[in-house]
């Protein structure tokens, strides 16, 4: 929902499998520029039928929503979490796993969430579907970190290209690579909803492909040193539930979230325009094209250390309060219950 009377951040519609550490920072990374006020995360959907993973994206969500920052209440950032139903069930990721069933000293969870069942999940396409009718024209981007199933499903619904054409900049998406290494496991878990997803799409595209994450990974120790002002995290723990410690992640889900946020910042370099086609074999293809609506992310050496630093700063950041931009309901009543002051006498 948007309000009257001061500009709206930017409106960050994602979408992710939440299957590598990479997801998880991205999301930490999202939430860090929503407590700036730069964005705002106003849909969050799986791409995967997995409620393990719809879950763990609920509980970052909560998370971030003030369950350490004492920001719950009326007023929580908790989204409801969409997911893909296509094809079986996925397979469980242990870190994951592991991750939600953490208890505490008395056994309780420490993660709790409300995701147990398939009913539990928001039907994907009408989510960010209505996400696009919620935001201001032109005041939103899509970040994809993961295969495009989601999104090509919102394609699909009648008048939606004109929706998003109207209240999209840019959709920004970790997938493909654009050196001479093979295909990505993105573009590779659906190969046909890539392709639509390029042939259709409508607004530019900026694609940031596998090169650059493993040209710029998150630095492992800042786990153990950033995010230690919260005894529970729930990025930090599946991080180091996923593989033993210390390792670097790439960052490909973490640059695309950066670059969609922060395209002035002159994090990374753009390649010409162009398009971006998807072989049969998973393979990206990009052809030059003067008005090509379709770009790729190239690492600027340069800035390697400043995203670097970036990363930890956002990804690391203490929830924050948001202050609401209407009145409590409680500030409400009491103005109502509060009489009027009475007039002046007037001078004799």
């Amino acid at each position: 929902m948007q309000f009257m009377g001061r500009p709206a951040s930017l409106g960050v519609i994602f979408d992710c499998d939440m299957s590598t550490p990479d997801d998880a920072l991205a999301m930490a990374l999202l939430y860090g520029l929503d407590g700036k006020n730069e964005a705002r995360v106003v849909s969050m959907s799986v791409s995967r039928y997995s409620l393990e993973a719809a879950a763990f994206c609920e509980v970052i969500g909560r998370f971030y929503a003030g369950a350490v920052s004492g920001a719950f209440g009326s007023f929580s950032r908790t989204l409801p979490v969409a997911m893909s139903i296509g094809g079986k069930p996925a397979p469980s990721i242990p870190a994951l796993a592991s991750t939600l069933a953490k208890k505490d000293a008395e056994g309780k969870p420490v993660y709790a969430h409300g995701i147990d069942h398939l009913n539990d999940t928001a039907e994907a396409p009408a989510l960010i579907r209505n996400a696009f009718t919620s935001q201001q024209d032109q005041n939103c981007i899509v970040v994809m970190a993961g295969p495009a199933a989601n999104l090509v499903t919102v394609l699909d619904l009648p008048g939606v290209k004109d929706l998003i054409a109207r209240k999209v900049r840019y959709l920004s998406l970790a997938g493909g690579s654009f050196t001479d290494a093979g295909p990505d496991a993105n573009i590779l878990a659906d190969i046909p909803a890539a392709k639509k997803l390029f042939a259709e799409w409508p607004t530019p595209i900026v694609a940031c492909g596998r090169e650059v994450g493993e040209a710029v990974p998150f630095p492992g120790e800042s786990i153990e040193k950033d995010f230690a002002w919260a005894p529970n995290h729930p990025v930090a723990d599946a991080y180091r539930a996923f593989k033993a410690m210390p390792y670097d992640s790439p960052s490909s889900d973490m640059c695309a979230v950066l670059y969609g946020a922060r395209p002035k910042e002159n994090y990374f370099q753009l390649s010409d325009p162009g398009t971006i086609a998807v072989l049969d074999d998973g393979r990206t293809k990009f052809t030059a094209l003067a008005d090509g609506k379709h770009r790729y992310l190239i690492v600027d050496p340069s800035q390697r250390e400043r995203v670097v630093k970036t990363f930890i700063e956002l990804a690391s950041a203490k929830p924050v309060p948001r202050t609401p931009r209407f009145r409590r309901p409680d500030q409400q009543q009491q103005q109502q219950q509060t009489p009027p002051p009475k007039p002046a006498a007037a001078k004799s």
